[in-house]
């Protein structure tokens, strides 16, 4: 609920479609200024959470998330006081406020025997928020709220929920002697503990980057520009449409993540999560050659592209580092591997936008998605196929060395 909370003040400014409108002049719809004004806030705050999440200790994170999503709640209520071309400026600081939360609550839930389980009802929230959230927006906006104070106005009830709730999640216990000797002892990262763990894993990190750089800026587009995919599929007026399409793929990602548990062997749960990552970008790739040819219709397809895509994504952002300092017994914390990757991945996201926006101009954002569906499905799982052979030849030779 903590996380879902922090989806209401970042997401629901995305319903709004800015028609019209440019950025001072420029190729740059509006739009896609207050998206990447956002992204790059919120890219800033990964690096910064590289650092910070992986020194924070326990005492500190409850405050942090409170202050941090209050104020983003100010900066939307800034947003809806700006003039059009200005809201960049709060936006950004929305984003800024925003990218260190999913590190703070992964945090609470790493290093035990049931992580899986529990990020997998973190990731299904996630989720479910994704299309939640942005139902909540338009419904808002068909009420008659401009789409300057919408996003403000929905981010009030969950602010409300949010104090409860990040104060059920602070009673949370410390992981057990039996977690610990299961998943290995989880410890803040100073500076020459992260140059440790990326020089002893530089091979297999690089693959996982290369493979995170473009996964983020396909989950974000298909995400952000949800509405306007909707809209060319012919589905852009059909009330809850968001949640139709998240809801069955939050179920499926919440229910693979969580059958990993059923793998307690940690070289064996490694290759399993690679194994989902795998999937993942061949429902991908097969989905929308189904699409192209005629098989199924556009709700299937997104339905489809959002369970292949987040069945990759989420275990970037919770059980793969996990299972990987599991099986190779390195001391530290999976939330600092978490947030390399998401601050170069958002890098990406903004990359892949301005490049639509600049280079693709002519493409429809559905076409454009549909392309990409491709390409990432071909890029994801030659770089899956690397990582998995790496990480389980460095866990076997761990286990070798323990061994002896």
């Amino acid at each position: 609920m903590t996380y879902f909370c922090m989806f209401a003040f970042r997401k629901p400014f995305t319903v709004g479609t800015y028609e019209g409108v440019s950025l001072l002049g420029t190729q740059i719809d509006l739009k896609t200024a207050l998206v990447l004004s956002q992204i790059i806030g919120y890219t800033l705050s990964k690096f910064i959470g590289i650092k910070v999440n992986s020194e924070l200790g326990r005492s500190h994170r409850a405050f942090a998330i409170v202050a941090t999503l209050t104020a983003a709640e100010v900066a939307l209520i800034l947003f809806a006081l700006t003039p059009a071309n200005w809201k960049i400026v709060p936006i950004f600081f929305n984003g800024l406020c925003l990218g260190m939360i999913w590190g703070l609550v992964v945090a609470y839930l790493e290093g035990r025997g049931t992580s899986e389980i529990l990020l997998a009802g973190l990731s299904c929230s996630y989720i479910v928020a994704t299309g939640v959230v942005k139902d909540c927006g338009r419904w808002f906006l068909s009420w008659g709220v401009s789409e300057s104070w919408m996003p403000a106005l929905t981010g009030v009830p969950f602010l409300l929920l949010l104090f409860p709730v990040v104060y059920g999640l602070d009673k949370i216990p410390e992981p057990n002697p039996d977690d610990v000797r299961m998943r290995c002892r989880r410890a803040p990262m100073l500076s020459a503990d992260r140059w440790r763990f990326f020089t002893r894993f530089s091979t297999g990190m690089i693959s996982l980057i290369l493979f995170y750089f473009f996964l983020t800026a396909y989950r974000d587009f298909r995400d952000l520009y949800g509405q306007e995919i909707f809209t060319d599929l012919g589905y852009g007026e059909t009330p809850g449409i968001f949640s139709m399409t998240e809801l069955p793929v939050a179920f499926g990602v919440m229910l693979a993540l969580a059958l990993l548990n059923t793998v307690q062997n940690p070289r064996a749960g490694t290759v399993s999560v690679f194994g989902l990552l795998l999937v993942g970008m061949a429902i991908v790739g097969s989905a929308t050659l189904l699409f192209d040819t005629g098989r199924i219709h556009g709700v299937t397809w997104m339905i489809l592209t959002g369970l292949g895509g987040y069945l990759a994504y989420v275990p970037f952002g919770s059980v793969l580092f996990d299972r990987i300092i599991a099986s190779t017994r390195f001391v530290g914390t999976a939330v600092f591997a978490i947030y390399v990757l998401d601050a170069l991945g958002y890098t990406g996201s903004i990359m892949v936008q301005l490049y639509k926006d600049v280079f693709a101009a002519e493409s429809t954002r559905l076409d454009f998605f549909r392309n990409y569906n491709y390409f990432m499905a071909l890029l994801g799982v030659v770089c899956s196929l690397v990582g998995c052979f790496y990480f389980d030849r460095k866990a076997r030779n761990k286990v070798q060395t323990g061994s002896r």
